[in-house]
């Protein structure tokens, strides 16, 4: 089948930054000169990304962590299978961080009972919802009930992809207005090298348990064939390629991985706990505005 015949393979995504519609006509020429006519609709917020997965509005989703959650809950429910198909090399294995100033007397989670910790927005899967589960298991604090928790709400609908959240939490505590905050570890580094947070004047107290961020999510209607064909061009960029590098750049990458979908437990567990999807994906978090 030729490029003039066969049918254009429409991808969603979420418009967190101004650089999306750059990333996304730059990917729309690439796959373009490969034979593959493809394009990109996107969306205000993953919540209405991932129901236009469902129903076969668009055949790909460039999905947050907690996106894909919802999207598999809600294909299961069904009896259908939403599948990744491909992620970022640093999509794999991420690691959350709780940060204090240097001089606190914070040691562990335990010295953190009845004071106030700073999160993320309330959809953020690597300041929130990851951390407060980590603080659940592995400290034995509840939020409201054994600290405060203090959310950093920006930009609902978004995931956290936007990071403003942390780096608000992060200037929070930096000020004293909170005893400590969760990052992602690689935002750690860069509030560090961008001066938000004072260079020795921060240490780490606790890290998660390892996590998968974002995938490519293949829908329950894209055809196998199809899908392995999106996902060989992707894992053929090459960081050599000074036609491609400024696109990877833009996505925060150096290689394409193939999709895995066994790093989302921590993830599925705490949408679960947390009280933020029900097992059929449905939003059961009363104060998330998107």
């Amino acid at each position: 089948m030729n490029a003039a015949t066969t049918p254009t393979l429409r991808l969603g995504a979420v418009a967190y930054a101004p650089k999306v519609v750059t990333i996304w006509e730059g990917f729309k020429a690439h796959f373009g000169g490969h034979g593959l006519p493809f394009d990109y609709v996107l969306y205000s917020n993953y919540e209405s990304l991932t129901e236009a997965l469902l129903a076969g509005s668009v055949a790909l989703a460039w999905n947050s962590p907690l996106a894909w959650v919802r999207a598999d809950r809600m294909a299961r429910a069904c009896g259908q299978r939403v599948t990744s198909i491909a992620m970022r090399d640093t999509d794999i294995d991420v690691h959350s961080v709780l940060v204090v100033p240097a001089a606190s007397p914070v040691q562990d989670i335990a010295d953190l009972r009845g004071r106030t910790i700073g999160f993320g927005a309330i959809d953020s899967p690597q300041a929130t919802l990851i951390p407060l589960d980590h603080l659940r298991h592995e400290g034995k604090l509840v939020a409201g009930r054994d600290f405060t928790a203090r959310r950093f709400d920006v930009l609902g609908g978004k995931h956290g992809d936007h990071v403003g959240g942390e780096r608000d939490a992060a200037r929070a505590m930096i000020a004293g207005d909170i005893a400590a905050s969760w990052m992602v570890a690689k935002n750690y580094r860069i509030f560090a090298s961008e001066g938000t947070l004072p260079a020795g004047g921060t240490r780490i107290v606790a890290t998660t348990g390892a996590f998968d961020h974002c995938n490519m999510t293949a829908g329950p209607a894209l055809d196998a064939g199809v899908a392995e064909r999106f996902a060989g061009i992707l894992r053929g960029m090459s960081w050599d390629d000074p036609q491609v590098r400024p696109l990877l750049e833009l996505e925060g990458l150096k290689a394409w991985q193939p999709g895995r979908e066994s790093g989302y437990a921590l993830l599925e567990r705490a949408a679960t706990e947390e009280g933020f999807y029900d097992d059929q994906g449905r939003i059961t978090e009363p104060a998330y505005r998107y």
